[in-house]
């Protein structure tokens, strides 16, 4: 698996040096011919390997013949990002065996960063053992999201990143879900949420997050299902609070207003 990934940010990077067109999928979702190249290779490695097993690919691969294995391939996640010149994607793969998730790797090629983790059998960057952070208290955390590329006056993300920047040292998004996660796993971040987030989002990334002692759940703090739709990460150590300002949030109570702008230009003016 980290072969195939090597491969394909490989492709990736002579793409991004190239500056290559964008296209659109809808009025805000879009994708690059690297996107299509990236999954087309790595479709053809997994078939030349494992001819049997199934396979579900962001661009559009769905091969079901009934195997016990089902790869997730995300060819390019932070396709946004990447299409601007903005370094931060990165190759997802996972591999599910009979419904249950069972090794994963996630290559960022702008930092040669590979992460990795086999079930119960930990997590990896550069082949060196990775550990979740040991923050304690919600006050200390940094923190990431996400939020949606299409159909973003639909998400309330808006009032969750409002809430958590002030309960928080900080929020931050850099546009890549796999990432992300990955940053979670290594203690760079002590928490990660995001909406909607697609099965090749995910799978991997919460497989290694997990193996580096991480906790995954939904929203309620209920057993994170890739189908779910609702992705909430951390340390474990702060997850019950992470999952107490949901509650609250969701439940409207407590809730900071946003800042007046218009306040703000009159006392600018002054």
């Amino acid at each position: 698996m980290q072969s195939i990934a090597r491969e394909a940010g490989a492709l990736l990077m002579d793409f991004f040096h190239q500056r290559v067109k964008i296209e659109y999928k809808g009025d805000a979702d879009l994708v690059t011919v690297a996107d299509r190249k990236s999954e087309a290779l790595i479709l053809e490695r997994i078939r030349r390997q494992f001819p049997t097993h199934d396979v579900m690919g962001e661009e559009g691969t769905r091969i079901e013949p009934g195997s016990d294995y089902k790869w997730y391939v995300d060819p390019l996640d932070g396709t946004t990002n990447f299409a601007h010149g903005f370094p931060v994607f990165c190759v997802s793969l996972a591999v599910e065996y009979r419904g249950r998730r069972v090794a994963g790797v996630i290559y960022d090629p702008t930092r040669d960063e590979m992460f990795a983790a086999e079930l119960g059998k930990g997590a990896l960057l550069n082949g060196q053992p990775i550990h979740v952070s040991a923050t304690s208290r919600l006050a200390e955390c940094l923190v990431g999201t996400g939020f949606p590329s299409q159909k973003r006056h639909k998400s309330p993300n808006i009032y969750f990143y409002h809430q958590l920047t002030l309960r928080t040292h900080g929020v931050r998004r850099a546009g890549s879900a796999a990432l992300d996660l990955c940053n979670v796993a290594c203690g760079r971040f002590d928490g990660f949420w995001e909406f909607n987030l697609n099965p090749w989002d995910t799978a991997a990334g919460v497989l290694i997050a997990q193996e580096a002692g991480g906790r995954v759940t939904n929203f309620s703090g209920g057993p994170f299902q890739l189908d779910s739709r609702e992705t909430l990460a951390s340390n474990g150590l702060v997850h019950d609070a992470l999952v107490h300002e949901f509650q609250e949030i969701f439940a409207g109570r407590g809730l900071e207003q946003l800042p007046s702008p218009v306040e703000y230009a009159k006392d600018r003016s002054t």
